[in-house]
């Protein structure tokens, strides 16, 4: 294969160091690993060559060198295919396209006509790779989803079902990897330069490939102009929301993958805008959050960063204060484990979404609680919980994430804010009950929210009319024949012989109709309006329903569905909403929505 005269390397790609040439380009140099898959994922190439400048032409007479046992020569390079790989993590990498691109709109200095040395290719993936990110919910009532590889139940096509072989007993052999949707939660990104040179025949011919781009991993959040930072890496002047290894001491610097206003001030830990209402008997109350890094500098007495066991950590509260404490680990069960000899430990780089239920109604009915390891003979390292969990005297809880050292004293380290969250023991205003929205929230995972006012259910009916020739209204077939005696096996049909004046004229071909609801929400103060105003702008909006369709999924497979209710996708249909009322003050959401399934009606 041929090669390049001169050298090329990376000058933009979305992920770089201030050794890197971007050191002068960008804020910050650009130095996380997490990235927006909805802003723009620049990838630039420079190519630079003796003597060639920005407005030269690539030129056959450049090319060197004849074919020999090692070499078959040099060229100019003319086009760089940009391949785009995709994985979330496991090992696996996915060809998701490739962008030919021709070099770049020559630069001029404005005051000599002078350029600068070389070629540069520039390309935007975003729009490429934003297809590749849905959402992914975890089933109502479990801890976790089953993979943090294949997530939960992921939005996207409707895959292929999943193919079992015929050996290995009724239940056929395992589940085959290629039948099944990865995550739409988050996705591993890097991208590859291959180039093509012009040879000595003026053949466009290919020339080998240079060094893949840095990895990042891309989610499904969406940044505001006009007031959210793009950087989710901590900085000084803001909390992060990838979790890394470098936390500021014990500080708390990283969030969850929300901007519910329900979690503390990154300078005290009793500072909150608010409570997030949650009702005793919710199932699905999630938090979901990434992972680069499991270790955490110098956690261990002997300065180690080995980690041993990660969880989220609830303390619940009575009015007295203090109450109960014990740990939620089910998402511990899809980490990346690592061993040392005999022991085992969170692996280093783990580039994983993970999500956690933390809803009352599950933290009280679930056998899986922990309380802080007594025993470092046995992965996963948790005791087992048997106390108190949420009571009736309970009247708050909040949830951090700790990692907890694996060697010395085991030390525990909070490396997360507080997400605070406040019992509401109203009663369901039977027979209307509460509505409970889950939806796709600007940071990629899922919020949820409960209304509880004036519901409101109904249909909007529309119908295709069309006209048909009339039945013949004017004969009947007789009831007698031949005097008094009455012959019913002359009587073929009920419609035989005119009456026919059931059908016919215009008539309906389809009705169509959509079942349409509203609730209104109690009154919100500013910063709780602005975060729900996120579920007016979701594309995908569900509600828990409990049906006897939902029921049946729960009897046949209590693993898969654990709980009587599902998510039923709807679609919000409000065209506005007020979020600040400066002179009434709080405001209230009348949130108007349809279910997504449309009301199935027959064809005529």
């Amino acid at each position: 294969m041929a090669g390049i005269n001169g050298a090329v390397e990376w000058q933009i790609q979305p992920l770089d160091w201030n050794s890197s040439n971007l050191e002068g380009s960008f804020w910050d140099y650009r130095s996380n690993y997490l990235k927006s898959v909805n802003d723009p994922l620049r990838y630039q190439v420079l190519w630079t060559s003796a003597g060639v400048t920005e407005g030269q032409e690539p030129s056959a007479g450049n090319f060197s060198g004849l074919p020999t046992s090692t070499t078959v020569g040099n060229g100019d390079v003319v086009n760089i295919i940009f391949k785009v790989e995709t994985s979330v993590g496991d090992g696996y990498w996915q060809e998701l396209g490739s962008i030919k691109k021709s070099r770049d709109i020559a630069n001029k200095k404005y005051d000599d006509g002078s350029q600068p040395n070389g070629h540069r290719f520039t390309v935007d993936i975003s729009q490429l790779v934003s297809n590749e990110l849905s959402y992914s919910l975890c089933p109502i009532n479990k801890g976790t989803w089953q993979s943090n590889y294949y997530g939960g139940m992921n939005g996207g096509l409707t895959m292929q079902d999943n193919v079992l072989g015929a050996s290995g007993g009724a239940m056929g052999t395992p589940i085959s990897r290629y039948n099944v949707s990865r995550n739409g939660t988050f996705r591993l990104l890097k991208v590859t330069p291959f180039f093509e040179i012009i040879n000595g025949d003026s053949k466009i011919v290919s020339a080998g490939n240079g060094s893949s781009s840095n990895t990042i991993t891309v989610i499904n959040s969406v940044n505001q102009f006009e007031k959210d930072d793009v950087y989710y890496e901590y900085s000084s002047s803001s909390l992060g929301f990838l979790i890394n290894k470098y936390s500021s001491g014990t500080a708390a610097v990283y969030r969850f993958l929300t901007r519910c206003p329900n979690t503390h001030s990154p300078s005290s830990s009793s500072i909150y805008q608010i409570k997030k209402p949650i009702r005793i008997d919710e199932q699905a109350e999630f938090l979901q959050f990434q992972i680069k890094n499991a270790y955490h500098v110098d956690i261990n007495s002997t300065p180690s960063d080995f980690v041993g066991a990660i969880g989220l950590k609830v303390e619940t509260f009575d009015s007295s204060g203090a109450e109960n404490t014990f740990y939620l680990t089910d998402f511990e069960g899809n980490a990346e484990t690592a061993t040392n000899g005999s022991i085992f430990y969170w692996k280093e780089e783990q580039n994983q979404a993970f999500i956690q239920n933390i809803s009352p109604y599950y933290i009280n009915n679930t056998d899986s609680l922990k309380k802080f390891p007594t025993s470092w003979a046995t992965f996963p390292y948790w005791a087992d919980y048997t106390g108190s969990k949420i009571t009736s005297s309970t009247t708050y809880y909040r949830v951090s994430l700790v990692k907890v050292g694996l060697f010395g004293s085991h030390n525990e380290v909070r490396d997360t804010t507080y997400q605070y969250y406040s019992i509401d023991r109203e009663d369901e205003n039977i027979p209307y009950k509460f509505v409970r929205f889950h939806w796709l929230n600007s940071m990629g995972g899922i919020d949820s929210y409960t209304a509880k006012r004036d519901v409101v259910e109904g249909l909007t009916i529309s119908r295709d009319v069309i006209e048909r020739k009339s039945g013949d209204r004017t004969w009947y077939q007789g009831d007698k024949n031949n005097g008094s005696t009455i012959q019913p096996s002359l009587y073929h049909s009920d419609t035989m012989r005119g009456g026919d004046i059931y059908k016919g004229g215009r008539e309906v071909s389809n009705v169509n109709a959509e079942r349409v609801q509203s609730v209104y929400t109690e009154p919100l103060n500013k910063s709780v309006a602005k975060w729900l105003e996120e579920m007016m702008l979701s594309p995908n909006v569900w509600i828990e329903m409990d049906t006897e369709a939902t029921q049946m999924g729960n009897l046949r497979n209590p693993y898969l569905r654990p709980s009587d209710k599902e998510y039923i996708p709807v679609i919000i249909t409000n065209s506005d909403i007020e979020t600040v009322n400066q002179e009434n003050g709080l405001v209230k959401f009348n949130i108007e929505y349809t279910l997504a399934h449309k009301v199935i009606t027959q064809r005529n």
